[in-house]
């Protein structure tokens, strides 16, 4: 009852109410609710210090950024859930708070996109920059193993060195991305690679056009630190996923390198294993396999370390009415 009454306490006031709506509607740093509230930082902080402090709101620290999001367990889970349900949308405020929050949302795409466009042609030069590129490609065909896969689907595909990659352990394969330029590269390197059953769509990540559990390989290659919403894209792509199937995710640990953010778009400064394996949880998925690998470079300060997540679908059978999982 303490619980449920500090949860309710901590929601019951206007601006809090604007920033659960809001929040619900994705991960947002703390200097986007302020221009979407119009209110100082100070002040948003301070409900958002509340709000986190009754446990409806999650925080993550990455350098200068504080990122919050509505919290996924626990009591004030259930409360935020419940609250964000009876918030009258069709509200003046709340509506000019959401054409705000597009607002963000556009100008994001289009700078990623600009940014995306500008080193298109020199995309695997400018990633293998930074990380182990050799290692970290062995380790994926590695787990993907010697046994021949129906479909893959490769998320932010850019240049599609990935459906290159594993083009030969594949009967079709099918690159997402936004980005135009990436796209004509990665079509152009297919057909040199004569991988005619590949192919690359313009599609959103977060709505794809696929049906559920129609593939059997989804990777996500060095995609989610450029993201919005990194947890909703590994819910679609478990939707997408045939229980059994795997999903192959290489993206940085965190690090405190903020110039990443300018120079090179990037949101999130990295994920840790208990994060991406909690959200892949939620999802349906269980771990099989975790690797890292360092790049050293510290003299050129780059500290950077990546991670490699085998993830699977769990399997479900229905038994006496009900689902149960099959590890």
């Amino acid at each position: 009852m303490q619980l449920l009454t500090t949860s309710l306490r901590a929601i019951a006031e206007p601006t809090r109410l604007r920033l659960l709506a809001v929040l619900g509607q994705g991960e947002l740093a703390v200097s986007e609710l302020t221009r979407i509230l119009g209110q100082s930082q100070p002040r948003v902080s301070r409900h958002l210090k509340l709000m986190w402090e009754a446990g409806l709101l999650e925080r993550i620290q990455e350098g200068s950024w504080v990122f919050f999001r509505m919290s996924e367990t626990g009591q004030g889970a259930t409360v935020a859930r419940a609250i964000k349900g009876m918030i009258p949308v069709g509200d003046a405020q709340i509506q000019r708070d959401f054409e705000r929050l597009a607002d963000i949302k556009r100008r994001r795409v289009e700078i990623a996109d600009d940014y995306f466009s500008q080193i298109a042609s020199n995309w695997d030069a400018v990633r293998s920059l930074y990380v182990p590129e050799v290692e970290i490609e062995t380790a994926l065909i590695e787990a993907v193993g010697d046994r021949e896969l129906e479909i893959l689907v490769d998320l932010g595909t850019g240049t599609g060195r990935i459906l290159q990659l594993l083009g030969d352990r594949i009967q079709r394969g099918i690159g997402i991305d936004s980005n135009q330029e990436m796209l004509t590269i990665a079509r152009s390197g297919l057909e040199q690679k004569q991988l005619s059953h590949c192919q690359v769509r313009k599609e959103d990540l977060y709505q794809l056009s696929m049906a559920d559990q129609a593939v059997d390989l989804v990777t996500i290659h060095h995609v989610l630190h450029f993201l919005d919403d990194p947890r909703a894209a590994l819910f679609e792509a478990a939707r997408i996923l045939r229980p059994g199937g795997q999903v192959l995710i290489v993206d940085f640990a965190p690090h405190n390198l903020e110039y990443l953010r300018q120079e090179s778009n990037h949101r999130r400064l990295g994920f840790s294993d208990k994060e991406i394996t909690a959200w892949c949880r939620a999802a349906g998925m269980k771990k099989r396999d975790f690797r890292s690998f360092s790049l050293d470079r510290q003299d050129e300060g780059n500290e950077l370390t990546v991670n490699l997540w085998v993830m699977s679908r769990i399997r479900t059978a229905v038994r006496k009415g009900r689902l149960r999982a099959v590890q």
